[in-house]
């Protein structure tokens, strides 16, 4: 079975004050951690080997989720210090605990429906394939209308065109080991660029998913989530909007 990363290391500035003593992926909607959801979903379809980075208030983290136990998987830990090293350093930070094989990694701060079990088929994919990453796309939400990237006929991902119809990076993707290997170690590396680079060379794949979606990203979306989920258990299709 494959690997997958949570990355729970931001500080998570648009949360304040409420990140000031907690990290955000311990933030409760339903409940439950953020970070929670995401473990349950991926023990729900036999993925339990997780490394989970983290930064700031990286201790809360360990304290809470433990070993993984609790949640039937096993969770180790990439520590970075309290400044972090941004996506791609604190990915490719935790390299050695991800194997040779492409490996799956989650923003801890997203709520998403889409099921994991499809990383099993895309790991595979990649095992054979020409490119190096799959990204998860979605509809552009009200706060970020114009999108990240743009999705072609062939599936294959390319840096924002203005012409044409752009989508949203979910923070849900899939990597080749070596799409890494240009990071140098404990330095901070943003993800963006690297995947832009990558795109310029055919090197990234993707997929739009129609389902549920959300970027937990302030306050008010962290209530309203909440809420959503404490009445239903779901989230309505009014907080995905389409371009």
């Amino acid at each position: 079975m494959i690997q997958a990363m949570i990355l729970a290391a931001g500080r998570g500035e648009r949360m304040r004050p409420l990140t000031d003593t907690l990290p955000k992926p311990l933030l409760c909607v339903g409940g439950k951690p953020l970070i929670v959801w995401h473990i349950e979903r991926l023990a729900s379809v036999g993925i339990t080997d997780i490394v989970i980075n983290h930064a700031w208030l990286g201790h809360k983290i360990e304290e809470t989720l433990g070993n993984g136990q609790q949640f039937g998987v096993a969770i180790e830990y990439s520590a970075e210090s309290p400044k972090g090293l941004e996506t791609a350093g604190g990915i490719a930070n935790a390299l050695p605990l991800l194997g040779e094989q492409p490996f799956l990694v989650i923003n801890g701060d997203i709520w998403c429906d889409w099921n994991p079990m499809q990383a099993v088929t895309i790991v595979d994919h990649l095992h054979n394939a020409s490119t190096q990453a799959w990204l998860l796309m979605v509809d552009n939400p009200p706060h970020h209308p114009e999108g990240d990237f743009h999705l072609d006929a062939q599936g294959l991902l390319h840096g924002k065109i203005p012409t044409a119809i752009n989508h949203t990076f979910a923070g849900i993707g899939v990597y080749h080991p070596s799409f890494f290997r240009g990071v140098k170690p404990q330095q901070p590396q943003p993800l963006a660029p690297l995947l832009r680079l990558a795109m310029q060379n055919r090197l990234v794949e993707g997929s739009l998913h129609a389902g549920q979606w959300i970027d937990v990203g302030t306050p008010e979306r962290l209530a309203l989530l909440d809420q959503q989920l404490q009445c239903n258990g779901n989230v309505p299709a009014s907080f995905i909007q389409p371009q």
